[in-house]
């Protein structure tokens, strides 16, 4: 779901537009409501698809037919009118994620919701065939999953019975992958309802293995395997015997060997009523990245699209003799857990629809953010003189794995290079109090942007879209407007970088089902475990103490630790004397000495930390200022065990506070430092920046540079697919392992969050800097 666009009429036929649903090449789909206060999905076809008089005939009699439908798996049309300039048609609005945003997100269907869903479908098959319609584009895209059941959408391009392949001399209904023999041009031949048969055992292939049975890629070559080559059923053990036969049967190359839809109807609704998924301990695996929705298909909307799209009321029970049993009393047995957390996700969003995006007004001085001008950082080809520095910074991507970037919008790049441009999002704080960290995580992410174009082997180009937050909440809300809206939305975004404006920003990005890839902030209360759109790719809160356990075991070896406790730096500064006291370093024993908060003289904590003869003191607190303070104290008394501190201590401040008494304190940090590395992708990173920006990377440059490699790695396995949907590519994110600049990233499946091994890194302060010494686990003493 999208904010409504500048150029969106407020009302259509009486309904009030409340945001975008979809948009394809036919037309949009908005969500509306209308006079009486109801949800509806309305789709609005082209003018210039709707001059031609005999199309204009076929919407009223196609509309006609489809609102005679009333199963409980269908979603009829509600009204219409074709006569308008641009034809539209409603439907009931459903709150669910299609069949393709579930597996990408949670891996295949288990036996038993694959059998309701193929039961259900077929069903919804029936009724449709009877009616005199044939779907004709029957694919995971255009099957909601609710509750209660599946919702067959999208009769935008249903044709009645009889109709032949082609509406012109060269397009193709439907999707490739999803096709019937006869569908395709070069077959030839009429298409009637063992045509949505064919499909029908598509999508169960898919829904049962999350791959389609003729694979993806090319659309020209999955058409022609549709034609000449057999369908891959080897993933389909898991289902009864007579299912898989009757899938076989589906997919038969002749359209006189396909069963009816009632036949399936009946066959499949039997076996899946009495057993619950969530007893079977295979949902919530995720799913290989493949080809789940085909290459696109021209409806009146885009196939993939995001969740939500269009039902509101409870369907009507099913006549007798359907062959499908009426939905249990808790009629949610039919999914997991992991999906049914997915539609509920919708319905709250559907709640709660984007703002319309306004025009910014540059200089009006309000919350408007300050973005890249109309022609995007990336949109140009690089100019003679910045060849070099391509070169190396398109080495540096290439060796870490970076091979694409992404967004929603695509469209050929300018500049004379045919490619496609993909785009992707970058929120960050360039003119309020954490401009440094935003002006750095623009040039790591200009960077990649930069060097992934210089690549004359990559299959397309990448934008970036800059949008300044300012560091306060208005900002974050109107950049996230400015990033989801316009011609070319984004659909994934690099930050924000402060507590304030995640959380001001974030409902935006969740409604629209965009990943929000955090490299420099760690998202503070916000959990990746309940947020699944959000992707953290720096060492967070509950990580600090990793870097301090394994320097004080393995590399100083203390067995007694002392930690002063500083009141003034909250949960962070309680969470590490936590994890300092339950794993003290070599299994040995943590004292803990608390300062409160409104004290500054450390002196009583330190003198009695020095009294436990520790091995090593921690300043567990976030003030660099007041560790300067334990550092003198410590000099004083001449302590010369190890001394340890978080990046929040790291500041300049304590160097310039403690002068001398700062030498040999070490410090866990999240980010590292590029211009340390002397060979390898760091150091071509490092010596990439300093010649197109004339400086060495600052912190969190190289963590912007991998944040987009990680959006490139994993849409360059998912780019054959169109559309890449948010959702498809945030679920995909979380199934990835990419080798960046800084750091191997990669997610936990179950918590979601960044896998904690190997990810953060150690300074040390020396002559009134801090040196960086590795990544942690690579530290030895010197």
């Amino acid at each position: 779901m999208r904010a409504l666009r500048t150029e969106d009429p407020a009302e259509i036929g009486g309904h009030r537009l409340l945001a975008r649903l979809g948009a394809g090449g036919m037309g949009v789909v908005y969500l509306a409501r209308t006079a009486l206060g109801e949800l509806v999905a309305l789709k609005v076809v082209r003018a210039e698809h709707a001059a031609d008089p005999a199309f204009r005939a076929r919407f009223r009699r196609e509309a006609a037919l489809a609102g005679r439908l009333t199963g409980r798996w269908t979603v009829p049309v509600r009204a219409s009118d074709a006569d308008a300039r641009e034809p539209w048609l409603t439907t009931d609005f459903v709150a669910g994620p299609s069949l393709a945003e579930a597996v990408a997100a949670c891996g295949p269907l288990p036996a038993a919701s694959v059998l309701a869903l193929g039961a259900r479908l077929a069903e919804a098959l029936a009724e449709v065939h009877a009616t005199g319609l044939v779907h004709r584009d029957v694919k995971p895209g255009n099957l909601l999953l609710t509750r209660e059941g599946p919702r067959l959408i999208d009769f935008g391009i249903a044709h009645s019975t009889g109709a032949t392949a082609l509406t012109s001399a060269d397009t193709i209904i439907g999707t490739p992958g999803y096709l019937s023999p006869e569908q395709t041009r070069m077959y030839g031949g009429q298409v009637g309802p063992p045509s949505d048969l064919f499909s029908l055992g598509c999508v169960l292939v898919y829904a049962a293995t999350s791959r389609p049975p003729f694979g993806g890629g090319d659309a020209l070559a999955v058409l022609y395997r549709t034609l000449h080559e057999a369908p891959d059923l080897g993933d389909l053990r898991h289902l009864p015997s007579t299912a898989r036969e009757l899938i076989a049967r589906c997919l038969s190359r002749e359209a006189t060997d396909r069963p009816t839809a009632g036949a399936v109807a009946a066959a499949l609704a039997a076996p899946h009523a009495p057993v619950d998924p969530r007893e079977s301990g295979t949902w919530g695996r995720q799913a290989p990245v493949t080809d789940g929705t085909g290459a696109g298909g021209e409806g009146v909307a885009d196939g993939g699209r995001t969740g939500a799209h269009r039902s509101a009321g409870e369907p009507p029970a099913s006549g007798p003799g359907s062959g499908v049993r009426p939905a249990p009393e808790d009629a949610d047995h039919w999914l997991p857990p992991a999906v049914l957390r997915l539609v509920a996700d919708r319905a709250a969003r559907a709640l709660d629809p984007p703002e319309r995006a306004e025009p910014a007004h540059p200089g009006s001085g309000g919350a408007e953010p300050a973005t890249v001008p109309q022609e995007e950082a990336g949109t140009r080809p690089p100019s003679r003189s910045r060849r070099r520095f391509l070169l190396a910074g398109g080495a540096a991507l290439a060796a870490t794995g970076a091979a694409a970037a992404l967004a929603l919008g695509r469209r050929s790049s300018a500049g004379g290079d045919d490619r496609v441009l993909y785009r992707i999002g970058l929120q960050t704080d360039l003119t309020g109090p954490l401009k440094g960290v935003g002006e750095a995580t623009r040039r790591g992410a200009l960077l990649a942007v930069d060097a992934h174009n210089s690549r004359t082997d990559a299959p397309f180009r990448v934008a970036l879209r800059v949008a300044d937050d300012q560091g306060r909440a208005e900002g974050a809300r109107a950049a996230a407007r400015t990033l989801l809206s316009g011609p070319t939305p984004v659909s994934a975004v690099i930050g924000p970088t402060s507590e304030v404006t995640l959380t001001a920003a974030e409902p935006a990005y969740t409604a629209a089902g965009s990943a929000i890839v955090l490299a420099s902030y760690d998202g503070g209360a916000m959990s990746p475990t309940a947020k699944h759109t959000l992707y953290v790719t720096r060492a967070t809160q509950l990580m600090q103490a990793v870097p301090l356990l394994y320097y004080l075991t393995s590399v100083r070896s203390v067995s007694r630790t002392a930690v002063v406790h500083d009141r003034a730096g909250g949960s962070v500064a309680q969470d590490l004397v936590r994890d300092l006291t339950e794993n003290p370093p070599n299994e040995g024993t943590t004292s803990v000495h608390p300062v409160d908060a409104d004290r500054d003289d450390f002196t009583a904590a330190v003198s009695a930390a020095l009294a436990t003869r520790p091995g090593a003191v921690v300043y567990a607190g976030t003030s660099p200022r007041r560790a300067a303070r334990v550092a003198r104290l410590l000099s004083s008394a001449r302590f010369a065990g190890a001394r340890v501190g978080i990046e929040q201590a790291m500041g300049p401040a304590f160097v310039h506070d403690a002068r001398k008494s700062a030498d040999g304190w070490v410090f866990g940090c999240a980010r590292t430092d590029t211009t340390a590395a002397t060979s390898g992708p760091a150091a071509r990173f490092a010596a990439a920046h300093r010649e197109r920006f004339g400086s060495p990377p600052a912190p969190w440059a190289a963590e912007a540079y991998d944040a987009v490699g990680l959006l490139a790695h994993t849409l360059a396995t998912l780019h054959r697919r169109d559309p890449v949907t948010p959702g498809v590519l945030s679920g995909a994110l979380l199934g990835q392992r990419y080798e960046g600049v800084a750091k191997t990233l990669g997610f936990d499946p179950q918590t979601r969050l960044l896998t904690w091994k190997n990810t953060s890194f150690l300074y040390e302060a020396r002559a009134g800097a801090f040196r960086f010494l590795g990544r942690y686990e690579q530290v030895r003493r010197q």
